[in-house]
């Protein structure tokens, strides 16, 4: 089995080239955008927890991502394999998805990375929070996003190519 982490910033297309991936090779896709938006959606505790986090800008725990994830992982059965979209967002949760992985007897194959010049992504953002209601697209939250991303998250592509596994 596959499985491939993509990666970029916030509005970067990260799911739309999940869905081409999807629809070519077949493989699953785990969004945490989705499954986190499905938990405040249906108004759980963990729902409640991560729209706190969202609706600043920053990133959820490290502890319940991992849960999170790893539980959507095996739920998903056989497969050819799976696209992680918004996850590891960190070297910790990429050092902890190589962990869960290993211990399933597979690991990430490759790291697809997006990249996006910040304007065009802001631009795009602001567009979607128009058309899909989403509170954290508005000028202010993506800026935070962008920041967060810069300063934690884009650290992961050189630790994905000290692996052997980034492809830009």
């Amino acid at each position: 089995m596959k499985n491939i982490v993509i990666f970029g910033a916030p509005g970067s297309g990260k799911g739309t080239q999940s869905d081409l991936l999807v629809e070519k090779y077949g493989f699953k896709h785990i969004s945490t955008g989705d499954v986190l938006r499905g938990e405040i959606k249906n108004g759980t505790q963990l729902g409640q927890t991560a729209k706190s986090y969202i609706d600043k800008g920053q990133l959820i725990p490290d502890s319940l991502m991992i849960d999170i994830l790893a539980a959507t992982y095996d739920a998903l059965g056989k497969c050819e394999g799976v696209i992680f979209d918004g996850f590891p967002r960190t070297i910790p949760q990429a050092e902890a998805l190589k962990e869960m992985l290993a211990a399933r007897g597979t690991e990430v194959s490759g790291m697809l990375e997006l990249q996006v010049p910040d304007e065009m992504l802001i631009e795009r953002l602001v567009n979607r929070g128009k058309t899909s209601g989403r509170a954290d697209d508005n000028e202010e939250t993506i800026k935070a996003r962008l920041e967060v991303y810069h300063n934690q998250t884009s650290p992961l592509a050189d630790w994905y190519e000290n692996e052997g596994k980034r492809h830009a």
